[in-house]
């Protein structure tokens, strides 16, 4: 059994709704068990973290970076820094902001940072941009990029970043699995 977390901050709604996503398409790979964890409930699942094959990390792109909760998650993880717990896991991550830019790439490169600084070993999208409407349509290769507007989040992300969510979800599954394999 592959075990995945998919760590998440969510303001007002979309980055839950693109964490449901990220979920869905790693829970289509045979094997594999994933769990949701909203940072402010962290404190109960740091066995869970520990146990995980992968640990997906996911944070709104808040002033050009990661949230302050999600930074607090971050500096929380000091112990299982210190103790090299996450050492070898796989790592990913996501964001989300109002506009196609919104400085995400600053959040995904923070986000893969702290994977790289519990030395886990970090996957992209691997999916080639598609343009307006198509996976990967804000062309990162780093993590997720999604927007969502001041809308509701029933309304944004569209269906490309949440189908984008999916497939990466489900590469970063397989992925784990092939690195839990080799272990």
């Amino acid at each position: 059994m592959t075990q995945i977390s998919i760590v998440f901050h969510s303001g007002y709604g979309h980055t839950r709704v693109l964490a449901e996503q990220v979920k869905a398409g790693a829970d289509q790979v045979p094997g594999t068990e994933t769990r949701l964890i909203p940072v402010e409930e962290v404190d109960a699942h740091w066995a869970d973290l520990e146990a995980s094959d992968a640990i997906i990390f996911g944070s709104p792109t808040y002033m050009g970076s990661v949230s302050g909760p999600f930074k607090t998650f971050m500096d929380a993880s000091s112990k299982p820094w210190f103790e090299q717990k996450w050492k070898d896991k796989v790592a990913a991550g996501f964001t989300i902001s109002s506009s196609p830019s919104g400085d995400k790439l600053n959040t995904l490169q923070t986000l893969m940072i702290f994977g790289m600084q519990h030395g886990m070993i970090w996957v992209g999208t691997a999916e080639l941009p598609g343009g307006e409407g198509g996976i990967n349509r804000l062309g990162s290769m780093t993590g997720v990029m999604a927007q969502a507007g001041q809308v509701p989040p029933e309304v944004e992300p569209n269906e490309a970043d949440r189908k984008t969510g999916q497939v990466f979800g489900r590469r970063v599954a397989q992925t784990a699995a092939r690195w839990q394999q080799g272990a």
